[in-house]
């Protein structure tokens, strides 16, 4: 957890309704001055609780700054929660997120997992560690009031106001746009968490009986529409060794094989069969 008014909202809300069953981590990115004072200060703030705290230094690597924080930030996490035998990490984003998240992805186009924004249950990545979202029903508003009714100053980490970041520039247009019912926003993700939850089940079910490997290949003899095949298309990339494939891509694979024309993705070579869509690893070549 950082300083900020969500995370203490979070910390705050925890220790009362667990008293004596939590503990919290702050991560210090150390991206900018402060936020070594800043994890410090929660340190504190845990400390006069009684709350087991500890402060995580994390190097971000160059490229995407946001991405690389969010990957250092959870890889730290999940190896601490190891270590204190912890069950489950829990995150405060809360709706004001969700509406933003649903908004952005509205704007790239982003398909139905996409669109399902945060969930309220998910897992740690790149671990079986389960990942609570226990705000997504709160405003940032109302946690702030948390955190002013306790006494507690929350710092205030200048990115969240910097317009070089698409989602502040988005944050900043919906704050001005007050029609916008932002409750309903996160709601609308859920109802899509649902419908991608029900994908995922057609879509295994369309590879328990579509799905057969030949060799060293894979056939797939489609039957369901396309948002479940493109599901297939993307498991039959990723079960044979092409695990960064773009929807963007498997769009166009879909099409071109639904027009009976070969496509190649990565090193796979796809074609149409008479005994369907075949899928089959590119020939090596030779130095």
């Amino acid at each position: 957890m950082s300083g900020g008014p969500d995370s203490l909202a979070l910390l705050l809300l925890a220790h009362a309704a667990l008293p004596g069953r939590i503990e919290a981590a702050t991560i210090d990115h150390q991206l900018r001055p402060g936020s070594a004072n800043e994890a410090a200060d929660v340190a504190r703030l845990c400390q006069s609780f009684g709350l087991p705290h500890a402060t995580l230094a994390v190097d971000v690597a160059p490229g995407n700054l946001q991405s690389q924080a969010r990957a250092a930030r959870y890889a730290a996490l999940a190896s601490w929660l190891g270590e204190r035998g912890l069950a489950a990490l829990a995150s405060g984003h809360h709706a004001d997120d969700q509406a933003e998240t649903l908004l952005a992805r509205l704007n790239r186009a982003s398909g139905v997992a996409g669109l399902a924004g945060v969930r309220a249950r998910g897992l740690v990545p790149e671990t079986e560690i389960p990942l609570l979202r226990p705000l997504l029903g709160w405003r940032r508003s109302e946690l702030a009031e948390v955190v002013a009714s306790a006494g507690v100053v929350a710092a205030q980490d200048p990115s969240n106001s910097d317009p070089r970041f698409d989602r502040v520039r988005l944050r900043q247009a919906l704050t001005r746009a007050d029609w916008i019912d932002v409750p309903a926003l996160a709601a609308s993700a859920a109802h899509l968490a649902d419908a991608d939850l029900a994908l995922d089940w057609a879509a295994e079910r369309e590879w328990s009986e579509r799905v057969s490997r030949e060799g060293l290949g894979m056939t797939y003899r489609p039957r369901a529409p396309r948002a479940i095949a493109l599901r297939v298309l993307e498991r039959i990339c990723r079960e044979m060794g092409e695990q960064e494939v773009r929807g963007s891509a498997l769009a166009r694979l879909f099409e071109a094989l639904r027009a009976r024309q070969p496509m190649s993705i990565g090193n796979l070579v796809a074609r149409a069969t008479p005994a369907g869509w075949s899928f089959t690893r590119a020939p090596q070549r030779r130095s």
